[in-house]
C-alpha cells in the first residue's frame, strides 16, 4: 500500500533519528506505528510529559514473578523516542505495534518453570545416584531480558547452520557488511556510511531496506522452510512479523484520501513488513495475507492475564545502554548524544571535552594538542578514504596527541567520557509500584541523587539528613539494592561516620518490586525482611550480624528482636565455635556503640554470658578435631582474645585468662592429649605476650612441643599455632629462636620439605625489613651459631645458596 511509509532504522542511531524527523516533517502522517509491546502503547504520550528526562525505560513485569521481566531503554537519541515526541507535537496517532508483552512474560515464566522442573529432576537424579552431574549440563539460569525492539543483532540460536557466515549474518547483519566493505567491524561501517552520511534522508532508508533484504534473503535461500507454514524456522521472530503486519493494516483501514503511516522499525524487519521489498520464496515474491498471518499467530502462545501485568517507566542509565551491544553509537553512548546535541563543530567539541577531563585529573594539555588531534583525525580519515571524520579516527587521535601515546591514559578517562553518568528521570505523578515511588521521596528527602558512575560520599551521622542517608543505603542494602558499599573510615574507630561508594543500577528497579511482598515502603520493606532473617538465622555469628545491620539501618524493633533471639539460641547452644564466632562482632558492638539512640544494656549482658560460656567450653571443644577446625579456632580464639582486651572487664578477662591456662595446663603436665596443639600453641602465646607465662616456663613447654620425640606432625601445628602471626618475637627472643631452630635441624630431609609451605605462611608476616633483621639475628654475631656445624666440602654452595636466600626473604 502506497500510503504506508516503512522507515528500517538502528536503534540509538543518531543519524536514523534525525534523518526520521526530517522525513516525518515532510510526509506529515496520521499515524506514527512504532516497533514495540502492543500492549504498552498507553504509556507512549508520558514520553513527551515535560518532567520526563531520558534515558528511561519502559519496565513490564509478571506481578507474582519479578524475575521475569523487560526493559524498553529510550534515550534522547532514540528514534523511537524521537518519533513519539514528534507524534505527540504533532497531534498524530501513536503507537507500538509488536508482540504484546504479555505473551513475552508468559514464554519467559514457562521457560523458567521448565528449567526449576529440570534442576529439581537433576537434583534428584544426583540425590538418587550418589555423584553430583556434569555442571557444563546444568539449564543455565535464565539472564535478564530486555526486549529492547531491536533485533538486528539477536541471537538465533534454534536456527543452527554449517556455514558460519549465515549464522553471523543472523547475529551481526551490518558486522557482515561491515567487514565485506572493508572495515574493521559493523560498527564503524554503519556509523560512517549510514549514522554521518550526507545523503538524501529518503535515499538512505531505501538503501538500508535493500541492503536488510539482500541478507534476509541469502539467509532464506541458505536455510530450511517450515514445511507447513513455508517460512523460516524462527517461530518468535515469525509471530512477531507477523502480528506487526497485523496490527500495520488494522491501522491503515481507516485512512482517509491523502493520509499516510509511519512505520518506525529495526531495519532488519523491513523486508518482511514491506511486500514491495519482500523476499523470494520458491522464486516467487512472498505476500503476505491477513489469512496467512492469521494461520501463523494461532500457534501464540496464551498471554499472561492482565491483572498480573505490571508496567511503568523507569529511570535508566547510560552505562547501562553502552551493556546491549547494539554497536558503536551504543558501545559509547556520550558520543551518540554528543552527535545529537552538537550540529556544527562536531569533532572540534568532542575532542575539547576529552582535554578538559584529562585537564581535571591533572594532565597539562594545551589548546595546540587539541587542533593537532583534529587535524590527525581528518588526516586519518583521508587516507583510508572516510567521507568523515569518525570515531574511530577521533579515539586513534585522542591516544596519540592528548594522551602522549599512552593508552592507559585515555582508558582511565574513557568511562567517564564514552559511557558518562546520567540517570534519567520520570515525572513524579507517574503510577509507580509503591517501593519505587517510597525511594524517589527517600532520595529527594536524603539529596541523594541516583548516578550511574562509581562516587564516594562521607556521612556524618551526627547530622539529621546524615543519619536519613545511612539509614536509606542501609535498609536498601537489606532487601539487596547494592546502591552503596559501605568503605572503611580509616584508622578511626568512631561510630559517627560512613564512608560509602554509590552508583545506580536500573535493576534495582526490579529488586525493589519483587521485594513488595515485605511492605510498600521501604522501612516497612526491610523491617520485615530482615525479622524473616532473623527468624531462619541459625548460627548466632549470623544473628550478632543482623542485629548490627538493625541498628545501622535505625530499625530498633528488629534489633531488639534479633537480641533475644540471640540471647535465647545462647542458652541453648553448646557449640563453642559458635559462640567464638558471635563473640567478637558482639563486643565491638558493645565497646563502640552506635550513633543510633538505642539501649545496648542488653548486648553487655549477653557479652558476659557468651564469653563465660565459650571460656568454660573450649578446654574441651578443642579436643579431637581436625586441621580444619583447629584453624577455624586459631582465627576465632585470636579475634576473641582481641576484643575481649578493649572490654577493660577484669571479670570477664579473668575467666578468659583461665580457659586459656587449662588449654595449656596438659601440656605443662607431660601430656599430649589435651587438644589440638594448633590451638595450644596460640594459647601458649597468648599468655606468655600477657606475662601469664614465665620465660622458663615457655623453654619447658617448647622442649617438649618442638622434641624429636613428639612427632614432627605434632610439632608443626604447636609451631603454626604459636607464630603464625608473632614471628617478629623471634627478632628479640633468643631463647625461643633457639627453641626454633633445634626443632628445624632435627627434621629429616622429607619433613622439612613437607613443612617449607607451613614455613612461608608463617613467616608471610615479616616485610622485606623485618626479614633482613631476622636474617642478621640468626647468622650475625648476636646469632645462635652454636647450633650450626660447619662442612667445609659445601662451604662455596652455601655462600651462594645464602646470597639467593637473602634475595628471596628480602
Amino acid at each position: 500500500m502506497k500510503n504506508i511509509h516503512y522507515f528500517g532504522i538502528r536503534h540509538h542511531g543518531v543519524g536514523s533519528a534525525k534523518r526520521l524527523l526530517s522525513a516525518l516533517d515532510r510526509l506529515q502522517p496520521k499515524k506514527v506505528l512504532i516497533e514495540g509491546a502492543s500492549d504498552c502503547t498507553d504509556l507512549l504520550p508520558l514520553l513527551a510529559h515535560a518532567d520526563m528526562r531520558p534515558p528511561v525505560a519502559l519496565l513490564a513485569y509478571a506481578s507474582d514473578m519479578p524475575e521475569c521481566h523487560f526493559y524498553y531503554p529510550f534515550a534522547k537519541f532514540s528514534p523511537e523516542y524521537q518519533a513519539v515526541l514528534w507524534a505527540v507535537k504533532h497531534g498524530a496517532e501513536v503507537a507500538f505495534i509488536d508482540l504484546p508483552v504479555a505473551v513475552n512474560l508468559a514464554i519467559e515464566i514457562e521457560k523458567l518453570e521448565q528449567l526449576k522442573a529440570q534442576a529439581n529432576a537433576d537434583e534428584l537424579a544426583e540425590t538418587d545416584d550418589g555423584v553430583v552431574g556434569d555442571k557444563a549440563d546444568e539449564p543455565n539460569k535464565p539472564s535478564e531480558k530486555s526486549d529492547e525492539p531491536d533485533d538486528e543483532f539477536h541471537n538465533q540460536s534454534n536456527n543452527e547452520t554449517s556455514d558460519e557466515t549465515l549464522s553471523q549474518l543472523r547475529f551481526d547483519p551490518i558486522g557482515v557488511v561491515g567487514r565485506l566493505a572493508g572495515y574493521h567491524d559493523g560498527e564503524s561501517f554503519w556509523n560512517d556510511v549510514i549514522e554521518q552520511s550526507v545523503d538524501d534522508d529518503v535515499a538512505v532508508f531505501g538503501a538500508v531496506h535493500q541492503m536488510m533484504r539482500a541478507l534476509r534473503q541469502k539467509v532464506l535461500d541458505e536455510k530450511a522452510l517450515d514445511e507447513k507454514t513455508g517460512v523460516p524456522n524462527d517461530e518468535h521472530e515469525n509471530w512477531r512479523e507477523a502480528f506487526m503486519r497485523q496490527e500495520i493494516r488494522r491501522h491503515s483501514k481507516d485512512l482517509g484520501d491523502g493520509d499516510c503511516v509511519a512505520v518506525v522499525c529495526g531495519a532488519w524487519h523491513v523486508p518482511a513488513l514491506d511486500d514491495e521489498v519482500g523476499l523470494v520464496v520458491d522464486g516467487k515474491k512472498q505476500v503476505h495475507t491477513a489469512k496467512s498471518d492469521t494461520a501463523l499467530l494461532k500457534n501464540l502462545p496464551k498471554k499472561l492475564a492482565p491483572s498480573k501485568l505490571k508496567t511503568t517507566w523507569i529511570p535508566y542509565t547510560m552505562p547501562r545502554l553502552a551493556s546491549f551491544g547494539y554497536g558503536a553509537g551504543v558501545d559509547a553512548p556520550m558520543w551518540y548524544q554528543h552527535l545529537w546535541e552538537n550540529s556544527t563543530n562536531v569533532h572540534e567539541n568532542w575532542l575539547t571535552h576529552i582535554a578538559n577531563a584529562l585537564r581535571e585529573r591533572g594532565q597539562v594539555i594545551s589548546t595546540a594538542s587539541v587542533i593537532e588531534a583534529t587535524r590527525l583525525a581528518m588526516s586519518l580519515a583521508v587516507v583510508r578514504g572516510r567521507r568523515v571524520v569518525g570515531f574511530e579516527e577521533l579515539t586513534e587521535s585522542v591516544v596519540a596527541c592528548l594522551c602522549f601515546g599512552e593508552r592507559l591514559l585515555w582508558e582511565q578517562i574513557a568511562s567517564e567520557v564514552l559511557l558518562g553518568k546520567a540517570v534519567g528521570s520520570v515525572p513524579s505523578e507517574l503510577p509507580l509500584a509503591p517501593l519505587l515511588e517510597d525511594l524517589e521521596r527517600l532520595q529527594k528527602q536524603t539529596k541523594l541523587k541516583p548516578e550511574a558512575i562509581p562516587k564516594e560520599i562521607d556521612v556524618d551521622l551526627r547530622s539529621e539528613i546524615g543519619l536519613k542517608k545511612s539509614h536509606l543505603l542501609h535498609r536498601l542494602a537489606i532487601l539487596g539494592v547494592n546502591w552503596g558499599e559501605q568503605r572503611h573510615t580509616g584508622s578511626s574507630r568512631g561510630t559517627f561516620r560512613e564512608r560509602w561508594e554509590i552508583c545506580w543500577e536500573p535493576e534495582f528497579a526490579v529488586t525493589l518490586v519483587e521485594n513488595l511482598v515485605y511492605g510498600n515502603t521501604i522501612f516497612e520493606a526491610s523491617a520485615n525482611r530482615l525479622m524473616e532473617k532473623i527468624s531462619q538465622a541459625t548460627e548466632l555469628s549470623d544473628l550478632v550480624n543482623h542485629i548490627q545491620t538493625a541498628l545501622e539501618s535505625g530499625l530498633d524493633k528488629s534489633a531488639m528482636t534479633g537480641i533475644q533471639h540471640l540471647s535465647e539460641q545462647a542458652t541453648h547452644t553448646d557449640n563453642v565455635l559458635s559462640l567464638l564466632k558471635s563473640l567478637s562482632p558482639l563486643i565491638h558492638l558493645e565497646r563502640y556503640g552506635t550513633a543510633r539512640k538505642v539501649s545496648l544494656d542488653k548486648v553487655g549482658e549477653l557479652v558476659y554470658e557468651l564469653t563465660v560460656k565459650a571460656s568454660v567450653g573450649l578446654p574441651y571443644a578443642i579436643k579431637n578435631i581436625n586441621d580444619d577446625e583447629a584453624s577455624d579456632y586459631h582465627r576465632h580464639v585470636l579475634e576473641v582474645h582481641t576484643a575481649l582486651k578493649l572490654t577493660q572487664n577484669d571479670d570477664l578477662g579473668e575467666v578468659w585468662w583461665q580457659s586459656l591456662g587449662e588449654v595449656v595446663s596438659g601440656i605443662q603436665n607431660g601430656s599430649v592429649d589435651n587438644g589440638h596443639f594448633q590451638v595450644v600453641g596460640l594459647a601458649c602465646r597468648l599468655l606468655y605476650e600477657n606475662d601469664e607465662l614465665s620465660d622458663e616456663v615457655l623453654g619447658l613447654i617448647l622442649q617438649k612441643t618442638l622434641s624429636p620425640s613428639l612427632g614432627a606432625n605434632q610439632s608443626a601445628r604447636f609451631f603454626e599455632g604459636f607464630f603464625l602471626g608473632a614471628t617478629e618475637q623471634l627478632l628479640y627472643n633468643k631463647p625461643l629462636l633457639n627453641a626454633l631452630e633445634n626443632w628445624i635441624l632435627s627434621l629429616d630431609e622429607e619433613d622439612f620439605t613437607q613443612y617449607l609451605p607451613l614455613f612461608r605462611r608463617v613467616f608471610s608476616g615479616l616485610d622485606s625489613t623485618e626479614k633482613k633483621r631476622l636474617l642478621d639475628v640468626i647468622f650475625g654475631a648476636g646469632g645462635a651459631d652454636d647450633v650450626f656445624v660447619y662442612h667445609d666440602e659445601i662451604g662455596g654452595l652455601w655462600e651462594t645458596q645464602l646470597a639467593n636466600l637473602v634475595g628471596i626473604l628480602g
